[in-house]
């Protein structure tokens, strides 16, 4: 049915409104993230100022939430209001939120828009990242999360599969130093997949008996995060992909797409420790598809075998010495510690 004008001016509408919506709240994350950064400011500069005892600044900072909480609600307890001390002594190098606490909020909207380049988090996201203690640990949480747009809840869940310390131990711990002074991470997607994988969130128990369909059927049940573990632009494409070769059909267990390396991205799952006909087979899985399937403007296809137990030697063994296209990776069904991981990086 053709949309009337009618139609069309209801959904011009309400396009404006939900855009308007989120412009709205982006503002007033920013506000907010400004505001306290200037109310840490201004006790910070305080206690200097008087040369105050701690003891002295604590019984200050409770007297100045007993009169915030008495004008404005909630939202200014001492906890609060020592956080918001802590963000200016952790941001206070931040040019973009010195000028617009200088400026002041009217007539700023060049600031604005500086400041929500640079941060582009909500101020619960700060009161989160601020726990962390590692400088480069917490800049590295704070650039993957304004990139991919991670709500508070993801941005949590990755800091307690410590994300940060398996993409170090996964790849050139240098060069991802390196990205996060310049403010952008731009190791490779491929390079970046982490060690281990962990799927906690599927509530597979690892001492629990489960086949390769159960783990495949736990997966797409929780897309979403298997997508989030997988890291930067997966793209789902389907299970249980069938190839037929001379009447014998395989079926490849999950094909992703990746729009950032533009290419397919082909996963085999195992429940036991990786074999080097495992390797074959996704072998065969990555030709079949750079043959008959990518089209000729696309990168060649890259195959993850995703395994209980790893097998480097196995792996180094049985593909050539320049294999850029087939890649293990371990998964475990547990958060592991992040003592365990460290010590892996001494």
């Amino acid at each position: 049915m053709k949309p009337t004008s009618n139609d069309k001016l209801f959904l011009s509408v309400e396009e404006l409104i939900e855009k308007a919506q989120v412009r709205v709240v982006r503002h007033i994350n920013l506000m907010m993230v400004a505001t306290h950064f200037q109310i840490g400011r201004m006790i910070v500069e305080d206690e200097q100022d008087g040369q105050t005892y701690a003891t002295y600044g604590a019984a200050t900072i409770a007297k100045l939430s007993e009169h915030l909480t008495g004008r404005f609600g909630r939202g200014y307890s001492p906890d609060n209001l020592d956080l918001m001390r802590s963000f200016y002594h952790e941001y206070r190098n931040s040019g973009s939120l010195i000028r617009i606490s200088e400026a002041g909020f009217a007539n700023s909207e060049s600031l604005i828009r500086n400041l929500a380049a640079e941060f582009g988090l909500s101020w619960t996201h700060y009161v989160r990242l601020m726990k962390i203690k590692d400088i480069n640990e917490r800049k590295f949480y704070e650039l993957e999360a304004n990139t991919n747009n991670w709500s508070v809840r993801e941005l949590q869940r990755q800091i307690n599969s410590s994300c940060y310390e398996r993409l170090v131990l996964s790849g050139d711990k240098k060069r991802l130093k390196d990205d996060m002074a310049k403010g952008t991470i731009t190791e490779p997607v491929i390079d970046a997949l982490k060690t281990p994988f962990v799927l906690e969130f599927l509530s597979l128990k690892e001492d629990s008996s489960y086949s390769e369909n159960d783990l495949e059927t736990a997966i797409i049940d929780k897309l979403e995060h298997f997508m989030l573990e997988l890291g930067k632009g997966f793209l789902f494409e389907g299970r249980q992909r069938r190839i037929t070769l001379e009447g014998d059909h395989f079926w490849v267990d999950l094909v992703f797409y990746n729009r950032l390396l533009d290419c397919f991205v082909l996963i085999d799952l195992k429940i036991g420790k990786l074999t080097h006909q495992d390797i074959g087979q996704m072998q065969m899985y990555v030709n079949y598809y750079d043959r008959k399937v990518k089209r000729p403007h696309e990168k060649p296809t890259l195959g993850i075998i995703l395994c209980k137990e790893d097998n480097q030697a196995v792996v180094e063994y049985t593909l050539p010495l320049n294999n850029e296209q087939i890649f293990s990776r371990e998964y475990k069904l547990y958060l592991p510690t992040k003592e365990e991981l460290q010590k892996q990086l001494l």
